[in-house]
């Protein structure tokens, strides 16, 4: 989503040296040479220009796993509903014409209110009185799921007690496939396992409260740049860029947290602004209906992302459901759908049981989560914090109370101290610099990165800038702050509490006063960071997506101007993703370096937390940090190869730790890396075989399409009704007139145009053979192997350890190990836990272009088990 009219948004004080660095990629393509897979079949499926196969009809909802009474309540209301009330819950009423950053027309006759959807995936967006969680990327860094649960209960909580229906989130697209990605932050992690995990529990933990989760932005979606036309700069392009990507990487990478997030009831999805392989995210008949609604059986409602329709009958047929805003453009009072999609149904093209369909999809979702008993009255407004405003925006009409600035925060910040510190990361520790006693006799906090932004936490819109300490990226993905615990206020109570000796310098560009105090301190603790976002807003010329990966704010020549005048400098990173750090991992000076993440309104009390030994650390990286950019294999596309620019994802599988395993690159800290203040020691593999049966291809046919209630096709009866007074720009379902060519205003209305074959089609149609079940084929979660471990705390403390399951698939194509399992473990010292693993048969398979079903190749397979992808000591042949 963005938020603007204007779709570039500079962004102020950001100042000119914010980054350091070049300002493009070395490598003028997104995959380096080195970094395209060996597999021939994923280098022909990304080649430009590459084609998305159609699929048609789309998917009627059946009620699989437990949404069957759900979808029976649906059923029941949308059979009393008429045409105009259906297509009002399938269209937004436009931007800004509401209160919510997205509503959907009502039906008050039915007690059906407009649906109010909402960001973020960090906490309630454009309001006040809420908390701001850690990021997903974060959280992914605890590799707990409990903590993954615990913050998207709070998240959902804090949604509700604001009115919302749908929070737009979690994130697992972007994944992350190159490190510069703008909202990469937003999402968990590259690898799709840990990503998987944290969105069914993600999910979970929001839709406990009562809260639809949209799970977002699905898929390909790796970029920021040119993903919307226009982009300033670049007055050629005539499309979103592409994302080719072929069968085996879909599935296998991008496909599979989306079927996790599915099996675990997600109520949405929102598809991205991107096109895949040609053919828009919002309107891919193949990608809607085929693998999200046919092979992962989702239930819910797909819902498109802000201005992400580009099309009216197409999108409807290939699979879309509700459409955001609502207009085509921000405030354009024109609509693909609204009163075009009454036309389409009402004149024959669009099929009663679709848009039946798309209706039942969405309030499935609603009866799902039990929204029939739990909504409340909607009590904020996203346009502004006064307190009584205009109702509708945009139309500045209907003055009211608009803002009841409700507290709902309840206990939320524990929680988010917690998600904080159980997600630093601590990268090194030389002769136990850490923890700090709270004595020491001066220490010295330096960095922007550790004080306040000048004009407060929330001085910049969306958090477009890189003022004071880095807690949250920016873009729609933000949110108000209640405050925010800075690194310099945390460690300056903790000291003065101690009646020890602080001081502290916020300018990275006081040279002199950084080298006086420099040399005096004890212990200097240098706060550094690097920033992303959404790409309609840009700060020091980063479009969203990263220039490099290098600090900002001249923090690289911090860190060495204090390192060079104290030999016990400490380095905290607050970062959205990795940065080049290869230059202090061995620098004697440098005696700890932290990596914190974006950790919300906590940060300095859980980066405190860790310092000074209340936490001990037992967070893991859920990236690689690499020596250089190029080790990572891919970049971004920053300038157009084409009119609609073409993004080959010719790596494949192979992003992250995958891509440099595969390359024999030695990574400065790998995958799943971290360190504590104690020690671990792991032994005792162990793998039996459960007695699962075989997988059996799903077979049969579906019913045919249902349709609920009739269309009255008498066109008068879908005027303005008369108790009505018209919102200028407000989106309605209404006709103008009765002449329906008149009514759609388009010229080319009557002439005959392309409707794929099949898409008006509601005879039964044939089940995919990997499907049947939300996530697909049930026997795909079969458990076919018990693998367990011991783990032995052979330090002096108590700690939490990570231990990690990697599986060698065996096969010439795939990457040397792949995530299979992980569980956090808190562990007293002297004492041993078991560490286990449930190796279900998805988990060991690849997909078959061929079959297009999950097979158990007959490579050999091998089980590693340790505490990061390249420290896994304990090693043993799965048998088959």
């Amino acid at each position: 989503m963005w938020t603007s009219s204007i779709l570039l948004l500079a962004a102020a004080g950001a100042g000119v040296r914010a980054q350091d660095g070049n300002d493009t990629a070395p490598f003028p393509f997104a995959t380096y040479p080195n970094g395209s897979s060996p597999n021939p079949a994923a280098i022909a499926g990304t080649v430009n220009f590459e084609t998305s196969p159609p699929f048609y009809p789309s998917p009627w909802v059946s009620g699989l796993g437990d949404w069957g009474a759900s979808v029976a309540k649906a059923q029941a209301l949308v059979a009393q509903m008429t045409l105009a009330e259906k297509v009002n819950l399938t269209t937004g009423v436009g931007w800004e014409g509401e209160r919510c950053v997205g509503q959907t027309g009502s039906v008050p006759r039915l007690g059906i209110r407009s649906l109010c959807l909402q960001d973020s995936p960090v906490g309630v967006r454009d309001t006040d009185f809420n908390s701001v969680f850690a990021a997903g990327v974060n959280v992914a860094a605890t590799w707990d799921r409990g903590r993954a649960y615990a913050r998207g209960q709070g998240m959902g909580a804090e949604h509700q007690g604001k009115g919302v229906d749908v929070q737009l989130g979690p994130v697992s697209g972007p994944i992350g496939r190159a490190p510069e990605g703008g909202r990469n932050w937003e999402g968990f992690s590259p690898d799709p396992f840990l990503s998987g995990v944290m969105m069914a529990q993600s999910v979970q933990g929001i839709q406990s409260q009562g809260v639809i989760a949209c799970s977002k932005h699905y898929i390909g979606y790796e970029q920021e740049h040119f993903r919307q036309i226009p982009q300033a700069g670049f007055n050629n392009l005539t499309d979103s860029y592409s994302s080719n990507i072929d069968d085996v990487t879909m599935h296998e990478l991008y496909l599979w947290p989306f079927a996790d997030a599915v099996r675990a009831g997600t109520g949405s999805i929102m598809c991205s602004y991107n096109q895949i392989n040609n053919s828009y995210a919002c309107q891919n008949s193949y990608l809607l209906n085929n693998i999200l609604k046919n092979e992962l059986g989702f239930q819910g409602f797909v819902v498109s992302d802000w201005s992400g329709q580009h099309s009216g009958i197409g999108s409807a047929f290939a699979g879309l459901d509700m459409t955001m805003p609502g207009d085509v453009g921000f405030d354009s009072d024109t609509s693909f759908w609204g009163p075009n999609l009454t036309v389409a149904v009402l004149n024959g093209t669009v099929p009663q049981w679709r848009v039946d369909d798309a209706v039942t999809r969405i309030l499935a979702a609603w009866y799902y989560v039990g929204r029939d008993t739990k909504q409340i009255p909607i009590n904020y407004d996203s346009w502004t914090l006064a307190t009584y405003g205009y109702q509708h925006f945009f139309a500045q009409e209907d003055v009211r109370l608009i803002n009841e600035h409700v507290d709902v925060r309840g206990d939320h910040a524990t929680t988010i101290r917690d998600l904080g510190s159980a997600s630093t990361v601590l990268l090194k520790n030389v002769n136990n610099a850490l923890p700090l006693t709270g004595h020491e006799k001066l220490t010295a906090v330096f960095g922007n990165d550790a004080g306040d932004n000048p004009d407060g936490p929330n001085g910049c819109s969306d958090r477009g800038c890189d003022n004071g300490t880095l807690a949250m990226g920016w873009g729609s993905g933000s949110a108000n702050f209640p405050y925010l615990v800075t690194p310099e206020t945390a460690i300056q109570n903790e000291l003065v509490g101690n009646g020890a000796v602080f001081e502290s310098i916020t300018d990275n560009f006081a040279y002199g006063q950084i080298e006086t105090l420099a040399m005096r301190a004890s212990t200097a603790i240098v706060f550094v960071n690097a920033d992303a976002g959404e790409g309609y807003i840009v700060v020091d010329g980063n479009q969203g997506d990263r220039n490099n990966l290098t600090l900002w704010q001249g923090g690289d020549n911090l860190i060495m101007n204090v390192s060079s005048l104290c030999n016990n400098t400490i380095v905290v990173i607050h970062s959205v993703g990795p940065v080049l750090l290869a230059k202090y991992s061995s620098n004697p000076n440098i005696t700890a370096i932290l990596w914190a993440g974006i950790p919300g309104q906590e940060s300095g009390n859980s980066i405190a937390d860790v310092l000074y030994g209340r936490v001990n650390p037992g967070a893991k990286l859920p990236f690689t940090m690499a020596v250089s950019r190029e080790d990572y294999g891919v970049d971004l596309l920053y300038l157009p190869n084409a009119a609609v620019p073409q993004v080959g994802f010719t790596e494949g599988v192979f992003i992250d730790y995958r891509a440099l395993d595969r390359a024999g690159i030695e990574p400065l800290y790998e995958f799943g890396f971290g360190l504590s203040y104690t020690s671990f020691s792991y032994s005792g593999l162990s793998i039996v075989k459960q007695n699962a049966g075989p997988y059996t291809p799903t077979t049969g046919m579906t019913a045919p399409a249902p349709t609920f209630g009739t269309t009255d096709n008498t066109t008068s009866d879908y005027l303005l009704p008369s108790d009505i007074t018209r919102i200028p720009f407000y989106i309605y379902p209404y006709l103008n007139v009765t002449d329906l060519q008149e009514a759609s205003q388009d010229p080319a209305y009557g002439v005959p145009g392309y409707i794929p074959a099949m898409a008006q089609d509601g005879s039964p149609q044939p089940l995919n053979p990997a499907g049947g079940a939300p996530g697909g084929n049930p026997q795909l979660y079969d458990v076919l192997y018990m693998v367990t471990a011991t783990v032995t705390n052979t330090g002096s403390i108590t700690g939490e350890e990570v231990p990690q399951l990697y599986l060698s698939l065996g096969g010439p194509y795939d990457p040397p190990v792949v995530l299979r399992g992980f569980e956090r473990l808190s562990i007293d010292p002297g004492m041993s836990a078991t560490f286990t693993v449930e190796l279900t048969r998805r988990d060991v398979s690849n997909w078959d272009t061929v079959s297009q079903n999950w097979v158990i190749s007959n490579y050999t397979k091998t089980v590693k088990v340790g505490s990061s992808s390249r420290n896994t000591p304990l090693s043993m042949t799965l048998p088959m």
